[in-house]
């Protein structure tokens, strides 16, 4: 099941992709795709029905309609630094012994196709396309064994990161991941059961048509288990939490020269039965 949310911005309504492309309208069955609709009754309701009888919706998504972010109050955007073994060797660093965690604030969260907007004086913004773990069950100190159980769905994410706010401008890696629109998350919350292998999953990003992240979550250093009971070690995870498990490698800081956005470019980026994100870089208002 796809399930996703469509609408202008602020006033998104929940939906499911029909087996025909067609988006199907939810509002009338759950609020929101967020909380106790993430959990696993609420999943098993959604299921449950025929989206034959749900009302279609107008427009093809990506095509004419908008789609917001695809979980809906997310309550925390926690993610996992250098956890691509690939990606660590293209910046000179170790191998991390236990998982990098920092966060994105919420307002950094926007739709799939969304525009990003340069922070004003940003010389080193980029990109990385990454994995999104959607939390349904929620809990504290997770056995890695259980873990999958807590797994509502998958998404693709953009970490979009201001290198020079993340590594020259003191403090946390927060600073440089959290800017405005800094987060797009979609286009669909792809369910469990319709992902073959979360370990072996096709992912890739390019900027104005050149590739430049061609990767696969097999190159993972710590697995979705794994991160899942790790961080729940230290927050409890409640249903719509979202867990960005980092990037292959291919981002701008690797190249030779670095290559960073300046305005005007398009992204696009995509993982395999995911689904895909187009954006354009703009500046900030």
């Amino acid at each position: 099941m796809k399930l996703l949310r469509y609408g202008p911005r602020g006033q998104e309504k929940p939906g499911l992709l029909d087996n025909e492309g067609r988006v199907r309208d939810l509002s009338g069955v759950i609020a929101d795709l967020a909380g106790p609709a993430l959990e696993p009754e609420g999943i098993a309701r959604l299921k449950a029905l025929d989206p034959a009888s749900l009302p279609a919706v107008e427009g093809r998504p990506q095509d004419g309609l908008r789609l917001g972010p695809c979980v809906g109050s997310i309550g925390k955007f926690i993610c996992i630094g250098l956890n691509y073994a690939d990606h660590a060797a293209e910046t000179g660093a170790d191998i991390p012994k236990e998982p990098i965690i920092f966060n994105k604030w919420t307002s950094s969260i926007v739709g799939p196709d969304d525009d990003v907007e340069l922070p004003r004086g940003s010389l080193k913004t980029d990109w990385e396309v990454e994995l999104g773990v959607v939390i349904g069950k929620g809990g504290k100190y997770i056995e890695e064994q259980d873990a999958l159980s807590h797994v509502a769905g998958y998404c693709v994410v953009n970490d979009v990161s201001e290198r020079e706010y993340q590594i020259e401008r003191g403090g946390t890696w927060d600073k440089g991941k959290g800017c405005d629109t800094f987060g797009p998350t979609g286009p669909w919350l792809v369910t469990p059961d319709e992902v073959s292998d979360v370990d072996s999953l096709g992912m890739w990003l390019e900027v104005d048509g050149r590739r430049y992240q061609d990767g696969s979550t097999s190159t993972m250093i710590f697995r979705v288990p794994e991160l899942i009971a790790y961080v729940s070690r230290f927050m409890s995870l409640q249903p719509g939490d979202v867990i960005s498990t980092g990037t292959p490698p291919g981002v701008g800081m690797g190249q030779k020269p670095p290559v960073y956005l300046k305005g005007g470019e398009v992204m696009r980026l995509g993982i395999e039965g995911l689904g895909v994100q187009t954006q354009k870089v703009v500046s900030a208002k």
